[in-house]
């Protein structure tokens, strides 16, 4: 299993050669530096701790944040997370982890943190049915019935569903097909939505839930504008003007 760090930067779509049209999320993924190895030895488990986009001034940073950076031997970043998987391995600290470490085809899973919505009714939050709206009903967006039939009669049991706080929470979307990967452009297209806001931070790795069929993608329609050569006089401008 792989992985690695980018950030939502909203949706589009792209066209590919057979005319099919995917709807796709577009995670910028800049390079991930290896900041720290943890081993079994050391730390109980393994695992790489990658730095995500640099802080624009060093001074921002902490002093942890600055002592880490010094012995990957890199800049201080402003995210720091850990990547787990069995083909991280090979990774040593102050390697750099590129979007290619994926290709179109590849079924990924989308960890993200959903958008957060604050205190909000049962209505919104669980989905429960609005009461009648007529004048007379007096019951239009309550919690409904907080009875238990008897079984546990000191307090409400465990699980009702009732007003709070909503979203803010991680949440992993499974088994999106990666479109297109651009390691030089620093971006990943996703199929389909992913967790979070717009330039939210968004773990991407391997798919560890098994599908029935792999994904596959046309190649996509290039739209780049095609610059025709400018042709060069055999003679010089110099002579032409005299």
């Amino acid at each position: 299993m792989k992985a690695i760090i980018g950030r939502k930067m909203g949706m589009t779509q792209v066209f590919a050669e057979d005319g099919q049209i995917y709807a796709v999320t577009v995670v910028e993924v800049l390079p991930n530096v290896v900041t720290q190895v943890k081993t079994v030895e050391k730390d109980g488990y393994n695992a790489l701790q990658v730095g995500y986009e640099p802080f624009k001034k060093e001074s921002k940073a902490n002093k942890c944040e600055k002592g880490i950076a010094k012995k990957a031997n890199t800049v201080p970043h402003q995210h720091l997370r850990e990547l787990k998987g069995d083909e991280m391995a090979n990774y040593q600290l102050g390697d750099v982890i590129k979007a290619d470490i994926f290709k179109a085809g590849d079924i990924v899973d989308v960890i993200g943190v959903s958008k957060g919505h604050g205190f909000t009714g049962v209505i919104k939050r669980w989905n429960l049915a609005i009461g009648a709206k007529g004048h007379g009903s007096g019951y239009h967006r309550g919690a409904g019935s907080f009875a238990n039939n008897g079984r546990y009669n000191q307090g409400v049991m465990p699980g009702k569903h009732m007003a709070g706080h909503h979203g803010n929470k991680s949440a992993t979307v499974h088994n999106q097909l990666v479109v297109a990967v651009d390691a030089d452009k620093n971006y990943i297209l996703i199929k389909g939505g992913v967790p979070g806001p717009r330039k939210g931070i968004v773990t991407i790795r391997s798919a560890v839930k098994a599908i029935k069929k792999p994904g596959s993608v046309k190649p996509l329609i290039n739209r780049a504008p095609i610059v025709e050569q400018v042709p060069v006089p055999e003679t010089p401008v110099s002579e032409v003007v005299e």
